[in-house]
């Protein structure tokens, strides 16, 4: 059995969330340098390389990449062989976002009641998702996810029949309906299966993957790649403004359903991709 104080949790989800908010992954970066090159709209390429310039200076002066500095989502893969001590594991990454978002200077976008809608002044609580896996480690991916985006997010339950032919549609017209609100070129989070609630968590962790990383099934990467065309023919382009990119990414992550039911679910994720995670 491997010990780990969740002080170190706390500091590491501070780290995490001030990372995350200034510099933007290689992966990223990437695919954006990709899209620039692909891009035939010249006010699309325009847009793409402010959006590269934004990233680079976030990064040079350490200043957050978008005013929207997310609802903090963690996603904590607990080895079973760690024994936690020191204190609550929620209660540790919750202090850990309140001294991230104070200390990086991030903007606070959480309120207490959804109806009252009183700001909580310290971004928290977050929304903490954990697995227990093998192992002796503890692996934490923050997600900083704005509000802008996550707004077009959507979920169906599908009839079987409908098949892939209808998730197709779902998911291209759920994209088609967002047009330049997400803030595009987008990633696009899809997943197939399970229930209504976990195709929705599929969905979600299908943007954590690395940008425009295929799925390891030969089916599921097939329509990846068709979904990625069908929605870059849209022309909706990069801010809305038209052009030929409108999605960097479609990334997809299926699981087993019930036989009356087939549950999609599309979480859409803006240029400004903020995640970052550390195994301790």
């Amino acid at each position: 059995m491997r010990r780990i104080n969740t002080e170190q949790i706390r500091d590491t989800v501070e780290k995490l969330c001030i990372d995350a908010n200034y510099n933007l992954g290689d992966d990223l970066i990437t695919s954006l340098r990709s899209a620039l090159e692909k891009e035939e709209s010249p006010l699309g390429k325009e847009v793409i390389t402010q959006l590269l310039d934004n990233a680079e200076i976030g990064r040079k002066e350490q200043v957050p990449v978008c005013q929207d500095t997310g609802f903090a989502i963690i996603f904590i893969e607990l080895g079973q062989e760690v024994v936690l001590t020191g204190g609550d594991l929620r209660e540790a990454i919750n202090e850990g976002i309140k001294r991230g978002y104070k200390n990086g200077l991030l903007r606070k976008s959480i309120v207490k009641n959804p109806l009252d809608r009183i700001n909580t002044g310290d971004n928290t609580p977050a929304v903490i998702h954990t697995d227990i896996v093998p192992g002796d480690k503890l692996k934490i991916t923050f997600d900083a996810k704005g509000g802008g985006c996550e707004n077009m997010s959507r979920s169906a339950m599908l009839t079987p029949a409908q098949g892939r032919e209808g998730v197709i549609n779902f998911v291209v017209e759920t994209v088609k309906s967002a047009g330049a609100n997400p803030c595009p070129p987008i990633i696009v989070g899809v997943g197939i299966g399970g229930t209504f609630d976990y195709s929705t968590l599929l969905a979600k962790k299908a943007i954590l993957r690395p940008v425009g990383s295929n799925n390891n099934d030969k089916t599921i990467a097939d329509l990846e790649i068709e979904l990625l065309e069908k929605i870059n023919r849209l022309g909706i382009g990069p801010q809305g403004l038209g052009g030929r990119i409108t999605a960097l990414a479609v990334q997809v992550e299926a699981f087993p359903c019930h036989i009356a039911s087939l549950p999609v679910a599309v979480n859409i994720e803006c240029h400004s991709h903020r995640t970052k995670t550390v195994v301790i």
